[in-house]
């Protein structure tokens, strides 16, 4: 018999290969309170598909037109509202989100950034570029951040970070392999906080 408590529905935006979205899903599966509804992306090519229908999720594409500063970010809002989506989980997603999205989703879309902000975010910070500017200013800590999604590009307020060490002889492929690791551990713990608030 199926439980008539109101679950809560999360749609995860991605854009790359999806690893923080299989560990999301994967933290998720069987539990009676909180479901990933949905996955969008922005890339048709994107490997994110792959994983997502090895759990059954369902994915949409929705194209770079609609993830542009001025749009009405209408289709988006559409397809949340209609599958009740209450919180929007940004894992890896390289594109603008519209104003009337953010507006919308208030204190409830969140992002994960590989590095301590407010350092090394904004503008071209991403991925390996993100590792690549640590280890050029030969910082001694980097981390994640989970933060809150407002207009201005990884400017919201910070949910949670954690730090690890810089190694002498790191590359930003071996500092990334450990800031995956903080990533899939904690990421999937603090959306279910937010889910559960």
């Amino acid at each position: 018999m199926e439980t008539t408590e109101k679950k809560c529905r999360i749609a995860i935006l991605a854009s790359g290969a999806g690893s923080n979205a299989e560990a999301i899903v994967s933290h998720f599966a069987g539990n009676p309170a909180i479901e990933v509804a949905l996955m969008v992306c922005n890339r048709k090519e994107a490997g994110v598909y792959e994983r997502m229908q090895k759990w059954g999720i369902p994915c949409h594409t929705i194209g770079k037109a609609e993830w542009q500063p001025g749009s009405s970010g209408q289709q988006v809002l559409d397809l949340m509202r209609s599958e009740g989506v209450g919180l929007i989980v940004l894992a890896g997603f390289l594109a603008y989100i519209p104003e009337s999205v953010v507006k919308t989703y208030e204190g409830r879309i969140i992002n994960i950034h590989p590095s301590l902000l407010p350092k090394y975010g904004g503008k071209g910070m991403w991925g390996h570029h993100v590792h690549e500017a640590v280890l050029a200013a030969h910082e001694t800590i980097s981390g994640i951040t989970i933060h809150y999604v407002t207009e201005n590009l990884d400017e919201g307020s910070i949910i949670f970070q954690v730090q690890c060490e810089v190694l002498p002889d790191d590359t930003p492929d071996s500092l990334a392999a450990r800031i995956h690791q903080l990533e899939h551990a904690h990421y999937p713990r603090v959306v279910e906080q937010m889910a559960m608030k």
